[in-house]
C-alpha cells in the first residue's frame, strides 16, 4: 500500500484541492435556513399551546424545538464564515482577465419549440434579420399542431425530437447545431418570442471573456412589466441562482438560472454535451450551469430583454405552483445530483 507522508506536496496539493471542492457556503445556507425554519416553528407553537390549553404538553416539545434551531443555525454561520473569510481565496479562479477575439463572428441559432406554431415563424424571421445569423434550427418536441409547417416556411432547418421533454429537446438542439463547422458559436433560445435576436450582440460582446455567456432576465429596466415570470418566480429563479453561485463560489455571478437564451462556443459544447443529461426536464437549464461550472469552464452572464411569450406557456412558467416544483428539483439537483424528472 503506497502512503504519502501529510507533508508531501502530492499530499497537501491533493488537501488543497478537496478542500476546494468541498462548498460550505452552499451547505451553510440550508443549515442555517433548516434553523430559522425550525426557530419559527417553535415561535409558532406557542398557539395551539393557549389557545387549545395544551401548555402542559406542548410546552417541553416547544421548548426544544426552539433550543435546539440554534444548532443548525451556527453550523450555517460557520460554513459560510469558513468559505467567505477563510478559504475564498484558495477557491477563487487565478486567472487574468479572459479575452479571446472571435474571428469568425456568425453564430448558428437554435430554438426549442412544443406548440408554438403562432410565435416560431415570427421568431426565425426575427433572428434571420440578424446579419450574424447563418442559419436557424428549430426543433419541435412532440408538437400537435403546425409548428414544424411553420418554421420551414420561415426558412428555418426544422427537426421534430420525438423523446419528451425539455432537456431532449434541449440536447437535439446542440447535437444539431454541432453538425455545422462553418460556425464557431451556437445560440440556443425558444421560439416563443420571448426574446430578440438583437441581444446576440450583447453575447458576442461577453463571449471574447468566457466559453458560456448565459443570458439574465433580473434587470428590471429590461424587462417588460407583463410577462409570464410573476414575482414569485423572479425572486425564486434569483434565489436559486445564488444557491448555484454558493456552490461555486470564486468561478462567478450568477442571477438567473431559467433563462433558455444562451451563447456557447462550439468547441466548449462539444466537450460538455456529453456530461449532460437529457433526460433532466424542465431543470435543465440549471443542470447544464451546474454542469458547465463543475468541468471549469467560464460562464459570464449578459443582461438580455425579455418580452411577453405568444401562445401559452408550458415549461415551468405555467404558474407558481408549477414553478415551484421546478425549483424544488434544481435544488435537490444542486444537492444531491441531476436526475431525470416526470414531464
Amino acid at each position: 500500500m503506497n502512503l504519502l507522508p501529510v507533508s508531501s506536496p502530492i499530499a497537501k496539493q491533493r488537501g488543497i484541492e478537496l478542500v476546494k471542492r468541498i462548498p460550505l457556503l452552499f451547505y451553510g445556507v440550508f443549515f442555517f435556513c433548516f434553523g430559522i425554519a425550525l426557530y419559527l416553528l417553535g415561535v409558532a407553537m406557542v398557539v395551539p399551546r393557549y389557545l387549545l390549553g395544551l401548555n402542559e404538553v406542548l410546552l417541553p416539545i416547544n421548548e426544544r424545538i426552539v433550543w435546539y434551531s440554534g444548532i443548525p443555525i451556527m453550523l450555517g454561520i460557520v460554513f459560510a464564515f469558513s468559505d467567505l473569510f477563510f478559504l475564498l481565496g484558495l477557491k477563487r479562479q487565478h486567472r487574468i482577465v479572459r479575452f479571446v477575439p472571435i474571428e469568425n463572428r456568425h453564430v448558428t441559432v437554435t430554438l426549442t419549440a412544443y406548440n408554438d406554431e403562432e410565435s416560431i415563424g415570427r421568431a426565425v424571421e426575427d433572428f434571420f434579420g440578424h446579419p450574424l445569423v447563418r442559419r436557424v434550427i428549430v426543433v419541435s418536441n412532440n408538437s400537435t399542431d403546425d409548428t414544424l409547417q411553420r418554421a420551414l416556411e420561415a426558412g428555418a432547418i426544422a427537426v421534430n425530437e420525438t423523446r419528451p421533454g425539455y432537456g431532449n429537446c434541449v440536447y437535439r438542439c446542440l447535437s444539431e447545431a454541432l453538425k455545422y463547422d462553418d460556425v464557431d458559436l451556437i445560440v440556443l433560445c425558444e421560439g416563443d418570442l420571448t426574446f430578440r435576436a438583437y441581444d446576440i450582440d450583447k453575447f458576442l460582446a461577453y463571449a471574447v471573456h468566457a466559453d458560456i455567456v448565459n443570458g439574465t432576465r433580473i434587470v428590471e429596466q429590461l424587462r417588460q412589466r407583463k410577462t409570464q415570470l410573476s414575482t414569485f418566480m423572479y425572486y425564486g429563479n434569483f434565489f436559486v441562482a445564488k444557491l448555484l453561485e454558493a456552490k461555486h463560489i470564486g468561478k462567478g455571478t450568477f442571477t438567473d438560472v431559467g433563462t433558455t437564451y444562451k451563447l456557447c462556443w462550439k468547441h466548449t459544447l462539444q466537450s460538455l454535451l456529453p456530461r449532460l443529461n437529457p433526460a433532466v426536464n424542465l431543470e435543465f437549464n440549471a443542470h447544464f450551469l451546474d454542469t458547465a461550472l463543475d468541468r471549469g469552464l467560464s460562464v459570464v452572464e449578459c443582461p438580455i430583454t425579455f418580452h411577453p411569450r405568444v401562445g401559452v406557456s408550458k415549461g415551468g412558467n405555467t404558474n407558481n405552483r408549477r414553478a415551484l416544483r421546478v425549483g424544488c428539483r434544481m435544488i435537490i439537483g444542486l444537492v444531491f445530483g441531476w436526475k431525470p424528472a416526470r414531464r
